[in-house]
């Protein structure tokens, strides 16, 4: 079963980690779950920050 990894860098989609580890966030059991990979990111920093604050 392949993985799914999103790169920072070139914002692609990439199989099986193809790039350096240093670029890619994942994996993700989905091609449609690495699509949405800065929007998660973006949601726990901000949960992250929230929870800072309190």
């Amino acid at each position: 079963m392949p993985e799914y990894w999103y790169n920072v860098n070139t914002h692609e989609i990439e199989e099986d980690a193809m790039s350096d580890w240093s670029q890619l966030i994942g994996p993700y059991k989905t091609r449609e779950e690495a699509e949405h990979a800065l929007e998660k990111v973006k949601a726990r920093n901000e949960a992250w920050e929230k929870d800072e604050d309190d």
